[in-house]
């Protein structure tokens, strides 16, 4: 088909290949494809090169000056071993049947192995993913793009079968192809919207990881597992004490070798033009990628529930403003607050933003008891068991919440992060509070009318998270209705931060942040065309976006906030924070035994 003919002959044959008298009369049919192409003036060869399929349908006459000029310039054989020399036919070609799923093969008896197969079988190789792909930046690494990962995936699962059916176990280095494979992923899930076959590669990367880990050949990175058991924890006192010494001491640290690398120049050459990946690299080249750019410092000292004293699991907290409850006009509207643990333990001051705007307009606010995850962390990290336990251990506590406070009418659940957003997409909200909506702060201030004034001294850049929180319309559209005077610009691509991402491989969260750098700066350099000397700030409203964010301060003269930090601040004042918690802890928080 195609261009059969006139120089570019495509043989595409559906067979099974464990079917010998099938392939014997495929084979057959190839033959007389060739000779019908020759015979009609044609060649075998085209374009697009020629494969091992078509070496012995040509003559030696056609390809000796080939062979002179390979041997010319490539002498040892480095680019493509073998091609077109002789030798290189299909004596050694292997092709597995994929009818043996689940039959033969030890391996591809585990489902996962089978939905990941399934998850990237249709895929066209047409590249439509790779405008959008986060982590492939062709300046840095032009190997990870969605449709070159979805190869590699196919091939591994061959190998994975191949080795099974000959020799009853899988080599380990496979295992950590895949799971290199799998790393250059942020689960953006950004090239589902362009692929004409609806393949998510994030998702299929969630189901690698899975596997890897059922497996138990999932590569241990002790600051990932530190990151995740932060996360997860519940009890206040261990969280006070983790925060103290990974946020407090560890960030400190990270702060101070990240200006002695870059005073030693250690860190420009990475940064400026990012080395390639495959496989991590060296140990001191991953600690050079993990300090090329400070972590964030100034933090809130202690957790929002910590400021609050609402640590209890066995209360749930409603807060409101007694004196706009004694008015006359007040009409009681509630809403359900779910910080997320990056708002509440690492950010202290977005979960503390978002309560204050709510106070301030006279909403009551209920806040779930204790410290809670909502389970997307741990999914998209490959542990599915613990997401999915996560996700119906709240699901159910959620339940005796609303019993609990049946007499509160809660028609909207609020979030302040966009993963979260994702994940309790999933719980059913509307079933645990009847009729209500799952909306984002910045959402619900809007529909409030809540609106900056406008200022002269300082332009605003908007960072659109990969996991997008505002579901009504786009995130840039509502910046822009909220913050009154210059147009707010969009900044586009992925912070690099992509939760745990930038600690377990920074080697590719150094690509991700080149390319985010370039987009930065272009942003600033067009707010300040005019002239504008004042200040840039770079607003987002994802928690692990705005640590991302932060480490471009030095390198962009930009400054990274929360969208509804910005807001508490100017409309609430400059010691918005603190007058907030004296409110609250004034007579503002009433306390419901569960």
């Amino acid at each position: 088909h195609m261009h059969a003919g006139d120089g570019n002959v495509h043989t595409n044959i559906p067979v099974n290949s464990d079917d010998y008298q099938m392939l014997q009369t495929a084979y057959g049919v190839v033959e007389r494809i060739m000779r019908l192409a020759s015979a009609l003036d044609g060649v075998v060869s085209g374009e697009h090169g020629i494969g091992i399929t078509k070496l012995e349908f040509l003559s030696h006459e056609a390809i000796e000056a080939f062979r002179a000029y390979k041997t010319q310039v490539d002498p040892h054989g480095h680019f493509n071993q073998g091609k077109l020399l002789p030798g290189a036919d299909l004596t050694s070609a292997y092709t597995p049947s994929f009818s043996l799923l689940g039959t033969e093969s030890l391996i591809m008896e585990q489902s996962e192995i089978g939905n990941i197969s399934a998850l990237v079988k249709d895929c066209l190789r047409c590249g439509k993913c790779k405008p959008v792909c986060s982590t492939h930046v062709p300046r840095a690494n032009l190997l990870y793009s969605p449709r070159n990962k979805i190869l590699a995936t196919s091939l591994l699962i061959e190998a994975f079968l191949y080795e099974e059916q000959t020799r009853r176990g899988v080599s380990l280095r496979h295992f950590e192809e895949f799971g290199d494979v799998a790393d250059h992923c942020t689960i953006c899930h950004k090239c589902l919207t362009p692929c004409p076959v609806d393949i998510d590669f994030g998702s299929v990367s969630v189901h690698m990881r899975n596997l890897l880990r059922e497996q138990g050949k999932k590569r241990f990175v002790p600051a990932k597992a530190a990151a995740m058991a932060f996360l997860t924890m519940k009890d206040p006192a261990t969280i006070r004490l983790v925060r103290r010494l990974m946020i407090g001491l560890g960030y400190r640290i990270q702060r101070q070798a990240s200006r002695l690398a870059r005073s030693l120049h250690l860190v420009q050459r990475q940064t400026r033009q990012p080395p390639s990946t495959v496989g991590p690299p060296a140990l001191r080249s991953q600690v050079i990628h993990f300090i090329n750019k400070p972590l964030p410092g100034r933090l809130v000292a202690r957790t929002a529930r910590a400021l609050l004293d609402i640590e209890d699991e066995k209360t749930v907290a409603v807060i409101r403003d007694p004196l706009k409850a004694s008015a006359s006009d007040y009409d009681g509207e509630a809403v359900f607050y779910f910080p997320g643990c990056g708002s509440e333990r690492l950010f202290s001051q977005v979960a503390l933003a978002s309560q204050a705007m709510l106070y301030s307009i006279g909403v009551q606010t209920v806040l779930p008891p204790g410290y809670l995850c909502c389970g997307y962390p741990q999914t998209a990290a490959g542990e599915a068991n613990q997401g999915q336990t996560i996700t119906t251990d709240n699901r159910v506590l959620f339940h005796r919440v609303a019993n609990t406070l049946n007499y509160l009418d809660i028609r909207t659940v609020i979030v302040s992060c966009g993963t979260c957003m994702d994940q309790l997409e999933k719980y059913h909200f509307e079933k645990i509070f009847p009729g209500c909506r799952l909306l984002d702060i910045h959402e619900y201030l809007l529909e409030k009318g809540v609106k900056l004034p406008a200022i002269d001294e300082v332009r605003y850049l908007y960072h659109d998270p990969c996991h997008v929180p505002m579901r009504t319309q786009p995130g840039i559209k509502v910046a822009n209705a909220l913050l009154a005077g210059p147009p707010v610009s969009l900044c586009e691509r992925c912070c690099g931060e992509s939760g745990t991402l930038s600690v377990t491989r920074p080697d590719v969260s150094t690509q991700v942040r080149f390319r985010k750098q370039e987009e930065i700066k272009k942003g600033a350099g067009k707010l300040r065309g005019d002239g504008f000397s004042g200040k840039i700030k770079l607003l987002t409203s994802c928690p692990s976006c705005l640590q991302g964010l932060s480490r471009f301060n030095q390198d962009t003269d930009t400054e990274a906030d929360y969208l509804v930090v910005e807001m508490a601040r100017r409309l609430l004042g400059a010691d918005w924070l603190m007058s907030y918690v004296r409110q609250a802890n004034s007579g503002g928080i009433e306390r419901v035994l569960l």
